[in-house]
């Protein structure tokens, strides 16, 4: 098995952001399991993730012959992307592969027909034991802490889509776990390797706009639902139901309503606007300004119709939304707090915020927007970074970078050939800033004051109460 020693260095590798005080995640997110073996994968692993930051000395060892023996779990859609991407790298293997719906799991089945198949994670990670080194978790956002902490307590490396977790304190009790368990790891926000968007950090960090002043971030997708719908209908035959619900309160199979896209809507489920796109666009801010925790989240506005019916806000998240995050200032700040507002579901920006010369010119569809001392940076998204207004861009020397593939330095990672970007460390504040804001657009208007060291929304105690959530038992 690969042991991986994970450097320390600014940027590319884990950071001690956590704290040690206030992870109780363990207490009321344990799950209980039917069969003891699979019962006892989740309760080390989150028993694990509330032990102390503590960076480890383990040693790396590469496999005998230099390939990651590599599992997937949630092997279509996005999960067919991530495990073709990593396995176009010459030194992958292909081990296991897991879906709880078998007629999607074909696809993979037929391109590795060497790999053995499940329906059940526990059961992989149970039989497969010290024959995988990796684990690959592509999986609707309710599922990625409970498969990734059992997967890091096996001592696996993880690949893990966006957003990292579904709450707050499976979050940070990812991130705790990886250092703990000293595994490599990685969140599915791939644009960030581009040269894109490595480029506007650069830029920004060389002061070429000055010291930063604000930053406004956006993107276009949109989830809307009115509510859940009556009735059930019949569970397909290739589809473990029980299995897809997970950890997330039990309720009936609709067709098309949740399985196999739509559960980002849910609130059970998915994340909505916000979780799906802002660890991809607020990626460069965050590392551009070294952001950590925000001191306050407030959701702005939100659609008037939703806010007013239960049996929307009840159940599926806003089609849109407009928040205010307060962060303390860094070195590339201009203050000592800097102002940070996310915009979905077709917001954005004011236009007079962007300085455009020409009046035609309009906003891109989704992008982040750097208001500096000295002009502004647009960086569109997967775009490249210019500055406003475009004339600022003659002589401006932009950073020449090499190319480099997300997931081909994840496997390199795990090989010990080099180090991940969007690790646990630099990717758990920024789901748990995401995962602030589905708190606030369930209280939208009020300014909700957040003690990271503590884990608490201080002033406001029914927002408090979706810091974390329990875990439903199932089969």
């Amino acid at each position: 098995m690969l042991e991986k020693q994970i450097p320390i260095s600014n940027h590319e590798t884990p950071r001690a952001v956590f704290p040690r005080a206030g992870v109780d995640f363990c207490q009321d997110s344990a799950m209980h399991l039917s069969r003891p073996s699979r019962r006892q994968f989740l309760k080390t692993a989150v028993t694990a993730a509330a032990a102390p930051l503590i960076l480890p000395n383990f040693l790396s060892a590469a496999s005998p012959n230099g390939k990651l023996n590599h599992a997937a779990v949630g092997v279509d859609g996005q999960g067919w992307s991530d495990l073709s991407n990593i396995a176009s790298h010459q030194d992958v293997n292909v081990t296991a592969i897991c879906d709880v719906d078998t007629a999607r799991m074909a696809k993979a089945a037929e391109k590795f027909p060497d790999a053995r198949k499940y329906q059940d994670w526990r059961e992989m990670l149970d039989k497969e034991g010290d024959k995988i080194d990796s684990v690959q978790v592509s999986t609707p956002d309710n599922m990625h802490a409970p498969i990734a902490l059992a997967a890091m307590k096996s001592g696996k490396h993880i690949y893990c889509e966006k957003p990292l977790a579904h709450e707050v304190t499976e979050a940070r009790a990812m991130a705790k776990a990886a250092v703990k368990a000293g595994v490599v790891t990685q969140m599915g926000n791939q644009i960030q390797s581009t040269i894109e968007y490595r480029s506007a950090v650069i830029l920004i960090q060389q002061g070429v706009i000055g010291k930063i002043k604000e930053v406004h971030a956006w993107a276009g997708a949109t989830f809307p639902r009115e509510g859940r719908p009556a009735g059930a209908d019949p569970i397909p035959a290739t589809l473990d139901w029980d299995k897809w619900l997970g950890v997330a309160p039990e309720r009936p199979f609709k067709n098309g309503i949740y399985h196999p896209f739509n559960w980002r809507a849910w609130q059970d489920f998915g994340t909505g606007p916000i979780g799906d796109f802002m660890c991809h666009i607020m990626d460069s801010p965050f590392k551009a300004l070294e952001l950590g925790a925000p001191t306050s989240v407030k959701a702005t506005s939100v659609p008037e119709e939703w806010a007013s019916r239960e049996a929307w806000n009840s159940e599926n998240w806003p089609a849109w939304a407009t928040y205010e995050y307060n962060y303390p200032g860094t070195k590339w700040t201009a203050g000592d707090s800097i102002v940070v507002r996310w915009y979905d579901g077709g917001k954005k920006p004011a236009r007079e915020l962007f300085g455009f010369e020409n009046p035609e010119r309009k906003a891109p569809g989704g992008g982040s927007l750097f208001i500096g001392e000295g002009g502004n940076l647009l960086l569109p998204h997967v775009g490249g970074p210019q500055l406003v207004p475009y004339s600022k861009n003659k002589g401006l020397k932009r950073p020449k970078l090499e190319g480099r593939s997300h997931y081909h330095s994840f496997v390199d990672a795990c090989l010990d050939r080099g180090k991940t970007t969007s690790h646990f460390g630099f990717a758990g504040p920024l789901t748990e800033a995401t995962c602030l804001g589905n708190i606030a657009n369930r209280h939208h208007g009020k300014e909700l004051e957040w003690n990271s060291a503590k884990m608490k929304i201080t002033n406001n105690r029914d927002a408090n109460k979706q810091v974390k959530r329990k875990w439903r038992k199932f089969a």
